[in-house]
């Protein structure tokens, strides 16, 4: 049997130990940046969300407006005391109170001048992801600084009159001289 030299046994001995600590700082490298993508996809998805219900509900805002509207003369919109209220029978405009998904909890209610609520925001004060290419009931959200700016309401910004998109300049129809 043979004996390996005392200074051969002293500079093996504290390599194991140098690969371990450069393999765990490896992994806490790769743990945080998926942590950090993970957060983004979170975020997009709650976006998505916030948006989906945001739209749902300006609709079910609309359409109150218009059913109370039906057969009277009334000069400008009619809007609900509550959330609630679009929930309830025999014509239900809302399938159920939603909370905001961003938020985390009750949304912030945006009333209108004569009473009621004329829309919903969120109250979270995040810089969304999202900056553009919103679907069209909503592009006035573009480039909005925070999720709290996301106002979804009725009369919609976003439309011009009030039965559907604003037409651009140039794109009415023709004129004949």
């Amino acid at each position: 049997m043979q004996c390996s030299p005392t200074w051969l046994r002293r500079t093996e001995g504290g390599f194991s130990y140098v690969m371990v600590m450069m393999a765990v700082t490896l992994i806490g490298l790769l743990m945080t940046a998926a942590a950090k993508q993970w957060k983004t996809m979170v975020q997009r998805e709650l976006e998505m969300d916030l948006l989906s219900k945001g739209i749902e509900i300006q609709a079910a805002l609309a359409l109150y407006s218009a059913a109370a509207k039906a057969g009277r003369v009334t000069p400008g919109e009619i809007y609900p005391h509550s959330l609630a209220e679009l929930t309830r029978s025999p014509k239900p405009f809302l399938r159920k109170v939603y909370l905001d998904p961003v938020g985390h909890g009750e949304w912030e209610l945006v009333r209108a001048p004569t009473g009621g609520v004329m829309g919903v925001r969120s109250k979270s004060k995040l810089k969304p992801i999202k900056q553009n290419n919103f679907p069209l009931v909503v592009r006035h959200f573009q480039g909005k600084p925070t999720h709290y700016d996301w106002v979804f309401q009725h009369p919609n910004p976003s439309q011009g009159g009030i039965f559907g998109a604003a037409v651009p300049p140039g794109a009415g129809p023709a004129r004949t001289p």
